[in-house]
């Protein structure tokens, strides 16, 4: 399992694996914004690998965006499906490749998003996650009802909320959260009980309402677009969907629960780093500073 992370790895690792196909490449994709990615899919074309794609049925660019998408797709020579209307969109953002690697992303295939935002994702070759993501491909590419298979692999509208509580329900101890928007009733309801019980909350992103013993600070960057948790620094959760209602309950979204320990550690650093550049972060360095000063004195 390796961990990607944004603004830091930039597009080599996708382009590296784009450019390392042999056999396939079925991804989703909501926008598309990256010449590089554009060429890398055309040049896998060119060399026989079969090159599937799903975009929304609705984005925020409209019907003309998404044809011109759908237009540059083909003219790349890709296969493109529409996703169904049965959702209010489909925001998952996926790549397999040759149905051995298994890349779950929470950024999207744009500039924006993979160089100027702090984003995570991941790549498996894990055989059942690779096997489970394919299936939701396969359904979601002919239009044919998915029925979740696997407790790690984490899909919207159908297994995500019940997954995330119980995720957050599990926590012992700490839980480092990232998220931008999190507007759900019931997981800040969860969240704010945990905290109560003594774990430890640091939210960076926004929540909707304060929560009682939970810090929230906003990400001391450009721009945050991350959805990712880890709990007791054991396990850690990445994909799509912010906690909001509409991404847990109405839309398509895709993550995956990790528990490979190097990992996990990975996105718990890159968190405390993160956390160590805002102004709790920053307070917390200069009384732990003065602690010190303290103890030497004595």
């Amino acid at each position: 399992m390796k961990l990607l992370v944004q603004p830091d790895d930039g597009v080599a690792p996708l382009l590296k694996a784009i450019d390392g196909a042999r056999l396939s490449l079925d991804l989703y994709i909501f926008r598309l914004a990256y010449p590089k990615v554009e060429e890398a899919l055309a040049e896998a074309v060119a060399r026989g690998v079969t090159v599937r794609t799903l975009i929304a049925h609705t984005n925020s660019g409209g019907e003309e965006g998404l044809r011109k998408l759908e237009s540059r797709l083909l003219g790349l020579g890709a296969t493109v499906s529409r996703t169904d209307e049965d959702l209010l969109r489909y925001h998952g953002k996926m790549m397999i490749v040759d149905q051995t690697t298994l890349y779950v992303l929470g950024y999207n295939f744009t500039r924006r998003d993979i160089d100027k935002s702090r984003s995570l994702g991941l790549a498996t070759r894990e055989d059942s996650l690779v096997a489970e993501a394919t299936r939701l491909f396969e359904a979601d590419f002919d239009r044919k009802v998915y029925t979740p298979g696997h407790d790690r692999f984490i899909v919207s509208p159908l297994n995500s909320r019940a997954s995330l509580v119980t995720f957050i329900e599990a926590a012992r101890h700490q839980l480092l959260i990232y998220d931008s928007r999190l507007t759900d009733n019931m997981i800040q309801r969860v969240i704010e009980k945990r905290a109560l019980a003594g774990v430890e909350v640091r939210v960076i992103g926004k929540l909707e309402k304060d929560l009682q013993q939970v810090l929230v600070e906003p990400y001391p960057g450009d721009r945050l677009h991350v959805r990712a948790m880890v709990r007791d620094g054991r396990h850690a959760f990445i994909g799509s969907q912010s906690m909001r209602r509409a991404e847990l309950d109405r839309r398509r979204e895709i993550g995956v629960m990790v528990d490979d320990k190097r990992t996990v550690r990975e996105i718990a650093a890159i968190f405390e780093a993160d956390w160590a550049r805002t102004r709790s972060g920053k307070r917390g360095a200069t009384r732990a500073k003065r602690g010190r000063v303290a103890a030497r004195s004595r």
